[in-house]
């Protein structure tokens, strides 16, 4: 038994794809540009340059809350975080500290449990570091850009919680089509915050570590399991791990210091002077809730009623916006052939289709192609299930007592005698329909 549990919290930054940055008009379409090519005098902080809010990033990010079932307060305000780091070029940053956006979400995962989202709130993204040699330069293309940070609760026991969360948060992040959340290009960029406690234990531990800005789900298990066995030692050495900021290095799957973790109070907040407060009514919040697209938890649930579809086989057709979409245009392409939702899912889930070049149309010709029976008619093939039916009575039984797995024994039977390639579902159907 363990003596330690792992207390973790997350911090998510996502970067949304507007097409101006978040206070300025400089274009937010900064990778793979000519470094400190998309600047103004608003985002390097020049004296007299004054913010803007962006309407947009702010409206994404309450859908983001809404979309993690968070609670939208009426009235909210924009804070200056105030610290001196070379890719802040005004020495504070705009983001926001008591009145954030939304509050108070959550998420559920497969096993039922809910993981609190404490507050999903707006910022700008800062310059960017780039070490060369023994120089650094620093690149003010991304500062600016709108950043939304997403803040959990410590109720995360397991590396493999977060990786879940993480799935689901940049699935609803692509469905609402405010990010791309392209991690290799740090469009998500993950911070994990770890602790441990007594098992047993309810109270939080009186420290945390954080690990800043890692861009993969491989890479934050690895700064977990790293973590708990790092803090396990020192506290079995009868010390307390220092409360600090740590880095992610790769090469070794490992952490290192950076800083001593700052409070609140270090970052000297008070509320942005150049921007007034937001406030919004409660007929803006249901307009904005009205355009949102229908989420893959609810996709899943429909394709269950809708198309008679497995739950496993739901989670797959809605691993995004765009398979489910094509899935849907199938199945309407597919009712003139008279094609079944499941045949349809069967084909797309066994066969990878290629989704971007294959069109549904020219899938549904596949499937009709690949159902083919080759020489054995549709009455040969009854006759062949009658004898394999009556051969083995079992089946029948077994089928009338509720034990659908029986079928698949049955489908082999058959194709053993025919010795021939025929779609399964076709069998399937025959064979349902002599059993009733």
């Amino acid at each position: 038994m363990n003596k330690y549990t792992p207390v973790i919290g997350l911090e998510v930054h996502v970067e949304l794809k507007t097409n101006s940055k978040m206070f300025c008009s400089c274009s937010a379409d900064y990778f793979g540009q000519k470094p400190n090519t998309h600047t103004c005098p608003v985002c390097l902080g020049l004296p007299g340059a004054l913010p803007v809010p962006n309407k947009k990033a702010i409206e994404w990010c309450v859908m983001i809350g809404l979309a993690l079932n968070c609670k939208i307060p009426l009235f909210s305000k924009f804070d200056r975080k105030n610290y001196f780091y070379p890719d802040l070029s005004k020495g504070y940053q705009i983001s926001q500290y008591d009145k954030p956006f939304c509050q108070k979400g959550f998420v559920e995962l497969s096993n039922g449990k809910k993981i609190g989202i404490t507050r999903v709130h707006m910022e700008e993204d800062t310059g960017k570091l780039i070490h060369e040699g023994n120089s650094s330069l620093i690149d003010f293309n991304r500062s600016g850009v709108p950043l939304v940070e997403i803040v959990t609760e410590p109720d995360f026991e397991t590396a493999e919680e977060i990786k879940e969360y993480l799935q689901k948060l940049q699935q609803i992040i692509r469905y609402l089509d405010v990010s791309n959340a392209d991690m290799e290009k740090g469009e998500m960029r993950l911070e994990p915050n770890i602790s441990l406690r007594k098992a047993g234990e309810k109270d939080l531990p009186k420290y945390k570590v954080e690990v800043k800005n890692i861009n993969s789900f491989g890479f934050v298990s690895k700064a977990i399991d790293y973590e708990i066995k790092r803090q396990t030692e020192i506290l079995e050495n009868g010390k307390t791990p220092v409360q600090e900021t740590r880095g992610f290095v790769e090469k070794k799957s490992s952490t290192v210091s950076q800083r001593v973790k700052e409070e609140a109070s270090d970052y000297r907040y008070f509320p942005e002077p150049d921007i007034p407060p937001i406030r919004w009514t409660d007929k803006q919040i249901s307009d904005l809730k009205s355009q949102m697209p229908e989420l893959a938890n609810q996709k899943i649930i429909r394709f269950e009623k809708e198309y008679n579809l497995s739950k496993y086989d739901s989670q797959l057709l809605t691993k995004s916006i765009n398979l489910a979409n094509y899935f849907q245009e199938a199945v309407t392409v597919g009712k003139k052939e008279n094609l079944t939702p499941k045949q349809i899912a069967n084909y797309i889930i066994n066969k990878k289709v290629d989704t971007e070049n294959i069109l549904p149309a020219k899938l549904i010709q596949n499937i009709l192609s690949s159902n083919k029976v080759g020489d054995i008619n549709e009455e040969e093939l009854k006759t062949i299930i009658k004898k394999v039916l009556s051969d083995n009575p079992k089946i029948g039984n077994d089928y009338k007592k509720g034990k659908d797995n029986v079928i698949q024994f049955a489908i082999g039977q058959v194709m053993y005698v025919i010795r021939k390639k025929i779609d399964t579902e076709i069998l399937r159907k025959l064979i349902l329909e002599e059993l009733k």
